[in-house]
């Protein structure tokens, strides 16, 4: 190559992520691998993979994390400009919606595992609390979410009210409540507690049931429930 950057074509074949993916399968390929394919090449000093492997080192290795950088912080790294780095937040963000279409076919909440497995994706990469309603029919299916509140690192505010409107609204039976803890830490505050008993007491006089309280971070949840809070 020309401009003295190192292409896939000439690293050695065994370093070559194109050829092992059709020799092998997109399966055994390394996130490095994987994201050294989209970037194709490196610099005078890297390679593709050695480059991307920077990266993911920096994000522990977790392509979660990797989402939430913005170009700012990719481009930070020597060898990454500005089209690269958009690449790599399109690939992170189609990993995104295809996470969210395997969700939305859960259409009903038998455990805290099924609220998990909706609001992680909505909830996994972000830096602030969020606090949302999944409403429920009488058969735990789900009506719809709605997201109640966006706050501060620590903390959102809560209106119960607000709440059970959009549940009377909805003709909701049921409903469970989440909320993500960007700390990564998945016990409860006292704030949690008090509020998950507060929504509880309110949703008992209009005879509608809590079902969860589930706090979510990326790959761990904590449930009211499973725990004997409710």
């Amino acid at each position: 190559m020309t401009d003295g950057r190192r292409g896939i074509k000439d690293w050695a074949v065994e370093d070559r992520p194109r050829e092992k993916m059709m020799e092998k399968g997109e399966q055994a390929l390394s996130n490095s691998e994987l994201l050294a394919i989209l970037i194709v090449s490196g610099t005078t000093r890297q390679s593709a993979v050695e480059l991307m492997q920077d990266v993911m080192h920096a994000c522990d290795n977790r392509i979660s994390r990797l989402s939430q950088m913005s170009v700012e912080e990719l481009t930070m790294f020597p060898g990454i400009g500005p089209a690269k780095a958009i690449t790599i937040k399109a690939a992170a963000e189609l990993g995104r919606r295809r996470s969210l279409e395997r969700a939305d076919d859960i259409t009903q909440i038998a455990n805290a595992d099924d609220a998990y497995n909706i609001m992680h994706h909505l909830m996994r990469d972000l830096s602030h609390e969020e606090f949302w309603v999944l409403l429920l029919n009488n058969n735990s299916r789900l009506i719809k979410k709605v997201r109640l509140s966006s706050g501060g690192l620590t903390a959102t505010a809560v209106d119960v009210r607000i709440l059970l409107k959009y549940a009377l609204l909805a003709d909701a039976t049921q409903l469970v409540v989440c909320h993500n803890h960007p700390s990564g830490s998945i016990r409860p505050s006292a704030d949690d507690t008090r509020l998950t008993e507060r929504i509880r007491q309110a949703c008992q006089t209009m005879n509608i049931r809590l079902v969860d309280h589930v706090i979510i971070t990326d790959g761990r949840y904590y449930s009211f429930l499973e725990e004997g809070k409710l």
